[in-house]
């Protein structure tokens, strides 16, 4: 792709000739884009049932549609993948469910751009690998459908401002379904934050911090493009899981925005050491160069003060956290397990038990659906991801994510990469909001 170019070729540029020709270039493209006055996109009108075309149904894809199939309002009316027997099977799962077969897509890489020209479609669902979720969404809101996508949105900047630009010209929504906004514990942090029991908000820490070593180093079919982005970035590949929900909280986009980062990594050793024990030192993964490093540290200053720590650790022996700390002036919320310190309530200089708290402070949303959302995975947030968009397009009301918010916390990779090359040097955000940040009204508190 042209942007997978571009973004190589500027970090190299970034790299050879200096820091300065980097943010040159990134300004002045940040400062045009951020000057063209463009409607924001609008509620769209309620569609009593969404009829739903699914691209990419492997593990993640074929996993979403079972849930869409358990979905009031949601009718599965095509599927597409690059192989065929994912199609069939998921059109089987389709009728057995009582729909009538879905139409079946495979012909070529890029043969969901006709899926997206059928009529009789509201929303394109991928689960791709990443490289093709932007032409995926970019090709359903062009033919006029609504965009979900899986994490993270897009990897490149330029990624990111077809998304917003495509969104904004079509007035298509473009959303990306950050499953860890909707945990049990991330909402109710946000119902917490939202009542004024941690007071301001001046911090957060968050990450993805997960063994994928054997994932990365499978070389079954499917997998060996995951690991292809280990080999040639070096930056903060996966931010959105930890980011979203502290974003939330912090009213990234409606209040608030991303102002700038700046991001270092380790040294690479987990892939190599992990390939050499499993495989033997002779084999091509055990020798491989990748330049992701073991651990990226990035941080973010947001336009109204606040900071956010983000940590990227894939590589390492380690017990799977996000972290999903949320620090205010009267008190502190952190994950992993969850534990709260309240000024004034909790013992001096000792952490409380979260649950304590969850009588008062647990999420409309878990209260009403709690028991049917926790017999699917994740603890239950894949549901939730699922139903509150369908729940939108059904009720004609905006989606609790929207595409500013996708590029936002997708952008941080990029970003995060050219801060690495450049020796850790601040990187501006871009304003997808062009502004409108300022005025947005923060995210609700919604009921089921």
């Amino acid at each position: 792709m042209d942007t997978e170019y571009n973004r190589r070729d500027f970090v190299r540029l970034g790299a050879t000739f200096g820091a300065g020709l980097a943010l040159d270039v990134t300004n002045l493209t940040t400062a045009a884009k951020a000057s063209q006055a463009v409607a924001p996109v609008r509620a769209a009108t309620g569609i009593d049932r969404v009829r739903i075309g699914l691209v990419g149904v492997g593990g993640r894809g074929s996993y979403l549609g079972k849930i869409l199939l358990d979905m009031k309002g949601a009718r599965i009316r095509a599927v597409c993948d690059i192989i065929p027997e994912r199609v069939k099977r998921m059109q089987k799962w389709v009728e057995q469910a009582g729909q009538p077969k879905p139409v079946g897509y495979w012909r070529s890489e890029t043969d969901f751009k006709r899926l997206c020209e059928q009529e009789d479609i509201d929303l394109v669902i991928t689960a791709t690998p990443w490289k093709w979720h932007v032409p995926v969404c970019v090709a359903a809101m062009k033919a006029g459908k609504h965009a979900a996508t899986e994490v993270p949105a897009a990897v490149t900047l330029d990624e990111c401002w077809q998304l917003v630009e495509t969104s904004e010209n079509t007035g298509k929504y473009c959303v990306m379904l950050e499953n860890c906004c909707y945990g049990r514990s991330e909402m109710m942090v946000l119902n917490m934050v939202r009542k004024g029991l941690l007071g301001e908000l001046l911090h957060g820490e968050v990450g993805y911090l997960h063994d994928c070593r054997a994932l990365t180093l499978n070389s079954t079919r499917g997998k060996a493009w995951s690991r292809q982005h280990s080999i040639e970035r070096n930056g903060n590949l996966y931010p959105t899981h930890g980011l979203g929900p502290v974003a939330q909280c912090m009213n990234i986009n409606r209040g608030d925005r991303f102002d700038y980062l700046v991001s270092m990594s380790s040294k690479s050793r987990g892939l190599n050491l992990y390939a050499e024990k499993k495989f033997g030192p002779d084999h091509q993964l055990a020798r491989q160069k990748y330049a992701q490093g073991d651990v990226n540290v990035s941080l973010i200053r947001t336009f109204n003060g606040l900071t956010i720590t983000i940590y990227y650790d894939c590589r390492t022996p380690r017990p799977y956290s996000r972290i999903n700390l949320v620090q205010g002036t009267k008190g502190i919320f952190r994950g992993y397990p969850d534990r709260i310190y309240i000024e004034g309530e909790s013992a001096n200089h000792a952490w409380e038990p979260a649950d304590k708290y969850q009588k008062d402070y647990d999420h409309p949303l878990w209260k009403a659906l709690g028991n049917k959302a926790s017999g699917f995975g994740h603890g239950g947030m894949d549901y939730m991801v699922v139903y509150r968009l369908i729940q939108a397009l059904r009720t004609g009301t905006p989606p609790d994510m929207d595409v500013y918010d996708a590029a936002a916390w997708s952008v941080v990779s990029e970003l995060s990469e050219r801060s690495v090359a450049n020796k850790s040097r601040p990187m501006d955000f871009p304003d997808f909001t062009r502004g409108r940040w300022k005025t947005n009204p923060p995210l609700c508190i919604v009921e089921a």
